[in-house]
């Protein structure tokens, strides 16, 4: 596959950090394709015109946050919009769907535009209406083909929502539209801030559009679905969300805990309300195991169950089990990464990091634990893209004796090398939540 060089600078530079790329990952994806061959089939129900969602199952180093970046990456080679919220202790509560609806739509992308694109997509579906309302006979230099064009905005969000979308935000659409036709786009951008979730909007713009306040929990569903339609009206097959680390709810006071597991709860129950939408939610064992995570919760519970037949999982169930690195994947991987590393000097660098050094390596950065390479995947990509700058810029750089193999793990992964719990137990986590519905 062709990879762009900016690109690869953005995979290694990444890697030096010990974070994943957000881009060219499939340049180095080993030892997925039957998981991606399931989230394929997701993106083919949701382009159909199915709300659906997935959990993805694993432990510390599985590479959950991986295949969710990469899921996007293919939804969005898919044409589909997408976007990536990673769960925070302090400001996405999944009980506050205000909250969920912010983060969402702040982070949404596409193949254009990667971040923050609801602009984008609002003008691209507006001359989507444009050419429409000319096709079928308009004359877009008469004094009333703007007037037009609000009308048929709302005319196509109503229809398109069977008559969900809040007033308001046909109000705000219609706003921004006049407001860039009239080249104010100050207070265009505001608007779309508005629709964003954003709590921080003048009374001005707000004045201009005749709305008040701003959007709330109880109405914030109501908007995404208005959200995904203008997705799918400006040309794309759906949108595609995917919420990283939902394992930080089991932190968080046992009340908040039981609301967050039952807003979730809620968004899988009214998945057919979005047709198109596909939401990916990522979590460890502890999640859906415990009763202070999913188990704890029987409605939620009932619904992403993990059934077992002998050794083998089905993965169309709704959780799909990512199984931790082994040996031959770390080396796999290495040998890809090695490949795609930019460099002036590749026989130097080939000659110095064999394949057989590598080997090597995989088997010295696991020494103590077992031969779990589980645990260490991304330190052991630090210390190996360390080797490789090494190897390409210091002509005397020999990793035979000049490499120390030292392991600089971070607390989570002391934690579970150290076989501490990923939260403090306290004497209720036996109890199941009380039902809320």
């Amino acid at each position: 596959m062709k990879i762009s060089k900016q690109d690869i600078e953005h995979i290694f530079e990444r890697l030096r950090s010990g974070v994943v790329p957000e881009r060219g990952l499939e340049a180095f994806a080993v030892g997925i394709d039957r998981t991606r061959t399931e989230i394929k089939r997701q993106l083919d129900l949701a382009s159909n015109r199915e709300g659906v969602f997935k959990f993805l199952r694993g432990g510390y180093g599985c590479g959950k946050t991986f295949v969710s970046r990469l899921a996007l990456l293919d939804a969005r080679s898919e044409d589909f919009a997408t976007s990536f919220v990673v769960v925070s202790d302090n400001d996405l509560h999944f009980h506050k769907f205000d909250d969920v609806y912010r983060k969402v739509v702040q982070e949404l992308g596409t193949s254009e535009c990667e971040r923050g694109a609801l602009g984008f997509i609002i003008d691209r579906w507006i001359g989507r209406v444009e050419a429409a309302l000319i096709a079928g006979g308009a004359d877009p230099d008469l004094a009333n083909f703007d007037e037009k064009v609000e009308k048929r905005i709302e005319e196509d969000l109503t229809s398109l929502t069977q008559g969900q979308a809040p007033q308001d935000m046909i109000r705000v659409l219609r706003a921004i539209f006049k407001l860039k036709q009239n080249n104010d786009l100050e207070n265009a951008s505001a608007l779309i801030s508005w629709l964003s979730g954003s709590k921080n909007v003048s009374v001005s713009p707000k004045k201009i559009a005749n709305v008040k306040g701003n959007i709330n929990s109880t109405e914030a569903m109501d908007y995404l679905q208005g959200i995904l339609a203008i997705t799918k009206a400006a040309g794309y097959k759906g949108l595609v969300i995917a919420i990283d680390e939902v394992e930080t709810i089991l932190r968080m006071k046992s009340d908040i805990r039981a609301k967050s597991l039952n807003g979730i709860r809620q968004i899988c129950d009214a998945a057919d309300r979005y047709p198109g939408l596909l939401w990916i939610f990522t979590g460890t064992p502890q999640f859906f195991d415990t009763n202070r995570g999913v188990a704890g919760l029987e409605p939620l519970h009932n619904r992403l169950k993990l059934i077992q037949n002998g050794k083998f999982y089905n993965q169309r169930q709704p959780q799909l089990v990512l199984k931790p690195f082994n040996a031959e994947i770390l080396t796999e991987l290495a040998l890809k990464l090695r490949s795609l590393y930019p460099t002036d000097n590749r026989a130097q660098l080939d000659r110095k990091v064999t394949p057989e050094f590598i080997e090597r390596l995989v088997t010295e950065m696991t020494k103590g634990f077992g031969g779990d390479v589980g645990i260490v995947p991304r330190e052991f990509l630090r210390q190996l893209v360390m080797i490789l700058d090494l190897a390409s810029t210091e002509p005397d750089f020999d990793p035979l004796k000049d490499s120390g193999y030292k392991l600089e793990l971070n607390s989570e992964e002391l934690r579970i090398i150290e076989g501490r719990s990923y939260i403090k137990l306290e004497p209720e986590d036996s109890d199941r939540y009380a039902l809320t519905f």
